[in-house]
């Protein structure tokens, strides 16, 4: 799934590209009914974009946003295998295409996913799609004092916890084993045993991780394009997540593979302690 540097890869590539354009005309893809959220029915949600006029681009965790020149926003989110990629008109399609929005100036926002779990909203407040979200790491929201308050008497794993989107917005599997690699801290570590130091340590980790992976681009391990409809090069990076029998950069050992929540996880078991 597109986590926090992948959809602000795509936010910044889209904003000098779709601020200011009109949507003359949208389509969505008949089989793939579920992707209009809000509202649900397909002819309804063209209608609220069409002569629609884009004001900027802007994110919310995993989430994209566009402010209309009505009043709406028209929020995205690409579950898990989907993109946004801007096109020129005649640019050859392939049968992934589940949405295309034609722009005044010629060109053409194509809406590609592979498994149709996408949704997409038009909405009068923004807040209806993304008012639970916790603090945006990139941003002074996300505070030690927050993070601390998040974690205290917690007996999840820490791991399980940073993927609870109410706690920190945007940062997913790929970026929760590689942040707590990066401070040194173990995936099953309950949230509540994290020292206010350790918290703190964890924090700057997140930040480091997210910043370095966005000027990376992103992570192309499975689906993920870019507006420009290229792969991201941070899974050249990535210290831990997928690595598992292969050395620690810190100290050598073998990195593990677990499962935490649910999800496949990534440490070493020597240094992440």
């Amino acid at each position: 799934m597109p986590e926090l540097p992948e959809v602000e890869t795509i936010r910044r590539q889209l904003l000098p590209l779709l601020a200011g354009r009109t949507v003359v005309r949208a389509w969505l893809l008949p089989e793939a009914p579920r992707l209009p959220a809000h509202p649900p029915d397909a002819a309804a949600f063209v209608s609220l974009l069409e002569g629609r006029r884009l004001l900027s681009v802007e994110r919310r965790g995993k989430y994209l946003l566009f402010p209309l020149n009505d009043g709406n926003v028209w929020v995205v989110h690409l579950r898990m295998t989907g993109a946004l990629v801007h096109s020129a008109a005649g640019a050859t399609e392939d049968r992934f295409v589940r949405a295309r929005f034609h722009l005044d100036d010629g060109s053409l926002l194509l809406y590609r996913d592979v498994r149709k779990l996408g949704r997409m909203w038009v909405v009068g407040d923004p807040q209806q799609v993304v008012g639970k979200l916790g603090p945006e790491p990139l941003c002074e929201g996300l505070t030690a004092e927050a993070l601390r308050s998040a974690l205290t008497r917690r007996r999840a794993p820490v791991k399980a916890l940073l993927l609870d989107q109410r706690l920190v917005a945007g940062l997913g599997n790929i970026y929760a084993d590689e942040a707590l690699h990066e401070a040194g801290l173990s995936p099953l570590r309950p949230g509540g045993s994290l020292s206010p130091a350790e918290v703190e340590r964890l924090r700057q980790a997140i930040v480091r991780v997210l910043e370095g992976a966005t000027g990376h681009g992103g992570t192309s391990f499975f689906a993920y394009v870019d507006a420009r409809g290229q792969r991201g090069r941070h899974q050249l990076h990535v210290r831990v997540y997928r690595r598992q029998g292969q050395p620690c950069p810190r100290c050598g050992t073998a990195v593990a593979r677990t499962r935490v929540g649910g999800r496949s996880t990534h440490y070493c078991p020597a240094c992440q302690l």
